[in-house]
């Protein structure tokens, strides 16, 4: 059996590593608060309070954090990142209305924003991986070119 090479910094400690999986999905919306009037949506939320909604074509970018493994060399398989990222996004997001078909949004009165649908991935992606969801480290979901939303598992105090 071949010696396995084993990562370690000078100080003889495992080296702490990041990586990055990117995807895209494709959902629809409508940024619409039951809070507010119809009157309050419209003259906050313009155009993305359309009746009718509009669509994203939104890229995510889950960063895990972690040892790196010294006999992998990985902090996590990105391999099972993929399935975990398809259970836990694609299938209750992809091709869907996220107000009509996820009932995190539709049965919780949550507003479909970004930063909201950034913490319902986040926490998806926490109850797939198990044992390793303390490795989460981001979910960085960009709207548009221009629009992003980012969280770290914070909340307030």
């Amino acid at each position: 059996m071949a010696a396995v090479s084993t990562t370690t910094t000078s100080s003889g400690k495992q080296p702490i590593g990041y990586i990055t999986r990117v995807e895209q999905f494709s959902s629809a919306h409508r940024l619409h608060s039951p809070a507010l009037s119809d009157e309050e949506n419209k003259q906050l939320y313009g155009p993305c309070n359309n009746p009718n909604g509009h669509g994203h074509n939104y890229q995510l970018k889950v960063t895990l954090r972690g040892p790196i493994d010294p006999l992998t060399g990985m902090v996590m398989n990105i391999s099972d990142m993929k399935v975990i990222i398809q259970k836990a996004v694609f299938v209750p997001l992809d091709h869907k209305n996220i107000d009509l078909d996820c009932a995190y949004f539709r049965d919780g009165g949550v507003v479909s924003t970004a930063e909201n649908i950034s913490v319902f991935i986040w926490n998806n992606l926490r109850k797939e991986m198990g044992d390793n969801a303390d490795l989460l480290y981001e979910v960085k979901l960009h709207e548009t070119m221009k629009n992003i939303a980012i969280y770290r598992g914070e909340t307030t105090s």
